[in-house]
C-alpha cells in the first residue's frame, strides 16, 4: 500500500507557506531567470550530483557557446567535452550531446513535450523529465531530485534507510499527491530549494523552516536522524602509472574509449601497477600493451592523488621517450601536440595536475627548442 499524504499537506496552507518562502528567499541562478526548456533541460543534467555554485560557473559559458539544441548537435564531442572540463561526471556531457542529436533529427530541434519522448532521451531520467515538463512547459509533473526526496522524508518521518526509500514508488505517489497544480514549476523548484537551503543533510535550519509546522520529523525531534543513513563503504584504492611521452619537444596523448569512465576524454597513457610492480615496471609494461612500444622510462614527476565517485587513485607520472627505432603515428585516438596545444583538449582533472607540472619544467628548463630533461640524472 503506497504512502499517503497526511490531511494537513494536502490543506493549502502548506502549499502556500511554501511558495510564498520561495518567493521571498529563492536564489537568483541564470537558468532561473530565462527558463526555456533547453535552458532547463541542461541546467538539470548539470546540476546531478553537482553544486549550484559550480554549476553557475558553466552554466552561462555552455549556453552561450550552445545556445539551443541545433547548436549542441552540431557541435563535435570534443567541443563539448572541453566546455565540460572540471565539472565532472562526463557521461552527462555525453549524453547531452546526443539526446541533442535526436532531438535535432526526430523533433525540429525543439524538446518534446511529453513525458516518454523525454525519458527515451539519453541522460534523462523521471526526476529531469519532471523539471523540464514543470518548469520548462508548465505541466503539472513531479520532480523527486535529492533535495526533494530528504523533504518528503522528513515531512513524514519515514524511517526506511535512505537507499531504499530515495527513488521509491511510495515517494513519487508522495511527490505526485503534494504537487500544486497551478505553478508545478514553482512548487517544484520551491521544494528542490527548501532542501537545499534549509532542510540539508545534516544539521538542517529547522528555526527558518516556513512548513515546520507541518513536518513530522520536526515535532518528533528527529529532523537530523533522518534520512537513515547505512554505513558508506570504503572506496577501492589504486595506483596508477603514467607515461608523458617526449619526442621532438611534442607529447603524445591518448584517447580513452567514448564509453565509460571519462570517456571521451584524451590524457597521458597508462595503466593500474599489478601486485610486485613498481610504478615503472608497470608502465614499460602498460604502453607496450597499449600502444605496442618500448619505452625508456626517466624522470619521475610529483604523484597526484584523486578521489571519484567509487574509487581513489595515485597517479605516478614519469618523463619517457620512446626507445630507438619505435614510433607511434597520430590518430584518432593518439596524438602528438605541443604542450601549448594541451590546453585545446578536454582532459580529467588529475592530468590537468601533470600538465601544470609539465609546463612548469618547460618554463623552467634551460634546454632549447621546448624541451624538457627526459632521464633520471639529467
Amino acid at each position: 500500500m503506497k504512502a499517503r499524504a497526511s490531511p494537513a499537506l494536502l490543506a493549502g496552507g502548506f502549499r502556500q507557506a511554501l511558495l510564498r518562502w520561495y518567493a521571498e528567499h529563492r536564489r537568483r541562478l541564470p537558468w532561473r531567470e530565462e527558463p526555456t526548456p533547453y535552458r532547463v533541460w541542461v541546467s538539470e543534467v548539470m546540476l546531478q550530483q553537482t553544486q549550484v555554485s559550480r554549476v553557475v560557473e558553466y552554466f552561462e559559458r555552455f549556453a552561450t557557446r550552445f545556445p539551443d539544441v541545433g547548436a549542441l548537435a552540431r557541435a563535435r564531442l570534443d567541443d563539448v567535452l572541453r566546455l565540460w572540463q572540471g565539472l565532472g561526471y562526463y557521461a552527462r556531457a555525453r549524453a547531452l550531446h546526443q539526446a541533442a542529436k535526436v532531438m535535432a533529427k526526430r523533433f525540429a530541434g525543439e524538446l518534446p513535450p511529453s513525458e516518454a519522448a523525454l525519458l527515451a532521451l539519453p541522460g534523462v531520467g523521471r526526476s529531469t523529465a519532471g523539471a523540464i515538463l514543470s518548469i520548462g512547459f508548465g505541466r503539472p509533473v513531479a520532480v523527486l531530485d535529492a533535495n526533494v526526496a530528504r523533504v518528503l522524508v522528513r515531512l513524514q518521518a519515514i524511517e526506511k534507510p535512505w537507499p531504499r526509500v530515495r527513488g521509491s514508488s511510495d515517494l513519487w505517489h508522495l511527490a505526485a499527491q503534494l504537487l500544486d497544480r497551478e505553478r508545478p514549476g514553482d512548487w517544484n523548484q520551491a521544494l528542490m530549494e527548501l532542501g537545499a537551503l534549509l532542510c540539508t543533510p545534516s544539521h538542517p535550519r529547522c528555526p527558518s523552516c516556513p512548513v515546520r509546522r507541518w513536518c513530522r520529523a520536526f515535532s518528533l525531534g528527529k529532523a537530523d536522524e533522518l534520512p537513515r543513513r547505512t554505513a558508506p563503504r570504503a572506496k577501492p584504492f589504486y595506483e596508477v602509472a603514467v607515461g608523458v611521452i617526449v619526442e621532438g619537444g611534442r607529447v603524445l596523448i591518448s584517447r580513452r574509449p567514448t564509453e565509460g569512465l571519462l570517456g571521451g576524454l584524451w590524457e597521458f597513457p597508462g595503466g593500474k601497477v599489478e601486485p610486485g610492480e613498481t610504478p615503472a615496471e608497470a608502465l614499460e609494461r602498460e604502453l607496450l600493451e597499449e600502444l605496442g612500444v618500448h619505452v625508456a622510462v626517466g624522470k619521475p614527476m610529483t604523484a597526484v592523488r584523486h578521489a571519484y565517485s567509487h574509487f581513489r587513485v595515485r597517479l605516478h607520472p614519469f618523463l619517457c621517450r620512446l626507445a630507438p627505432g619505435e614510433r607511434v603515428r597520430s590518430s584518432a585516438t593518439a596524438k602528438w601536440v605541443w604542450p601549448s596545444q594541451l590546453s585545446r583538449y578536454a582532459v580529467p582533472a588529475a592530468t590537468l595536475r601533470i600538465i601544470a607540472e609539465l609546463h612548469r619544467l618547460l618554463h623552467t628548463s634551460p634546454l632549447s627548442g621546448g624541451s624538457v630533461p627526459i632521464d633520471a640524472d639529467s
